[in-house]
């Protein structure tokens, strides 16, 4: 079993896959003092992913809940569900949507749905960490030549040194993003969530292996244009929460602008075209060239599915629109709704009698919608 283990490692890992021809792993071996990226490095973000869930926990218990009640978050008024057995058992076990005793599963429902505090905690923690990110990535990468010219980052490939700033900044983005992994169960659930996932997943790919390969030029590249957005969409949600709609609505004018730059022009016709187009006129193609780009070019179709979400949520800034909301989150219901579905039951045929009570259907008990 480990004979033939060994044997398909030494497949996969074979140089002819992973590098241009004449050139293997034997080439990213320290030596004169350089010292070079190896697989062997990525083990340590595991602890780093841990420490990053210890010290959200601290920072959401205290940092985030002092800037709360700084910014005067407040939690909506909900109605709770009165207690009802039945209809408790039917809400659990058949459906959260039944056609009829629509106040009572709507309240129920809103019950299920995050807090305003929970949704800002977790927002203002993205927004220290993406921020803080920006800022190294910002500073590790401002004094390199292939920040300002991007062909550089081929220039001597594969032997390019590992510098202390690259290692960290890998390490720090791989560990916070497997810590997004491990707390993906009980962080607020939007209507991307699949998406999300991909992205967390083809991001940790992507930053795996162009450490093993050591495409940490380009790499770096790609995770500081990510960084460059991400944390003002988090500080608009932050407002958004705060109830400080205009503010949020700036912020948010100014991640759409970043987003778009960086996500759907830097990305697309800077980077990726350094990494798909400019090499084929050094090296003839290998497998690991099209394995990452063809990782870059999952995430970009992600970007593009983000950007119409954007677009549509830019809308809503027109005259008459002031409130802004997430176009990923669930919408929190009220009892508001009920007229307009009161009224389709009219026109529908809907029966409810004299004392407020409506059947769940013909086997269950009457109870009260409210």
């Amino acid at each position: 079993m480990l004979t033939w283990l060994r044997e398909l490692s030494d497949w996969v890992w074979q140089d002819r896959l992973w590098f241009p021809p004449g050139l293997g792993w034997a080439d990213l071996k320290d030596r004169d003092g350089l010292v070079f990226a190896k697989g062997s490095d990525l083990w340590v973000i595991f602890p780093i992913a841990i420490c990053f869930l210890i010290i959200r926990q601290i920072f959401e218990r205290t940092v985030s809940v002092k800037l709360a009640s700084l910014l005067r978050v407040r939690e909506k008024p909900r109605v709770r569900a009165a207690s009802n057995t039945t209809l408790e058992l039917y809400f659990c076990n058949a459906s959260k949507f039944p056609s009829q005793v629509q106040r009572w599963f709507r309240r129920r429902r809103n019950q299920e749905l995050p807090s305003q505090i929970k949704k800002f905690q977790e927002a203002s923690w993205r927004f220290t960490f993406y921020l803080l990110a920006f800022i190294a990535g910002l500073g590790a990468l401002i004094d390199k030549p292939w920040f300002y010219d991007m062909e550089e980052m081929w220039n001597g490939f594969p032997t390019l040194p590992l510098l202390p700033s690259q290692y960290w900044y890998y390490m720090i983005e791989l560990g916070f993003y497997i810590s997004l992994l491990f707390s993906v169960a009980t962080d607020v659930k939007r209507k991307d969530f699949k998406e999300q996932i991909v992205h967390h997943v083809a991001t940790i790919l992507l930053i795996s292996f162009s450490w093993l390969v050591n495409y940490i030029r380009a790499g770096t590249l790609i995770m500081l244009v990510h960084d460059a957005s991400d944390y003002l969409l988090e500080s608009a949600k932050m407002f958004n929460y705060a109830g400080w709609r205009k503010t949020c609505n700036y912020i948010f004018i100014l991640f759409a602008a970043v987003f778009i730059l960086t996500r759907l022009v830097i990305l697309p016709f800077w980077i990726i075209h350094t990494t798909w187009v400019y090499p084929l006129t050094i090296y003839p193609p290998f497998f690991g060239f099209y394995f990452f780009n063809g990782l870059l070019f999952v995430l970009q179709c992600l970007h593009v599915f983000w950007a119409v979400l954007i677009l549509r949520m830019a809308i809503k800034f027109l005259p008459g629109n002031d409130i802004v909301e997430d176009e990923r989150s669930d919408r929190e219901e009220t009892d508001s709704d009920e007229a307009e579905e009161d009224h389709e039951k009219t026109k529908n045929g809907f029966v409810q009698n004299g004392n407020g009570h409506t059947a769940l259907n013909n086997n269950h008990h009457h109870s009260k919608t409210n």
